[in-house]
């Protein structure tokens, strides 16, 4: 749990354009490694996944930023 609320902690320190600039990298990040998984299997499938619910943690900041304004 605590890694969690750490890298939520870290996402608030970022600027907007910076988030916007981590969410495109990790998104290409997935794209390679599906990629990757679906030629041959991943040592550990569950980075896909992982890394998965840190785009959708970075776009609700994103989101969050959006509203309050």
């Amino acid at each position: 749990m605590s890694k969690k609320l750490d890298f939520n902690n870290s996402l608030r320190e970022l600027s907007t354009d910076d988030l916007k600039a981590r969410i495109s990298e990790d998104e290409v990040r997935l794209k390679k490694l599906q990629f990757a998984h679906a030629i041959t299997p991943l040592e550990n499938p569950m980075s896909i996944r992982n890394l998965r619910h840190d785009i959708a943690r970075m776009k609700s900041e994103l989101q969050k930023r959006a509203l309050v304004g």
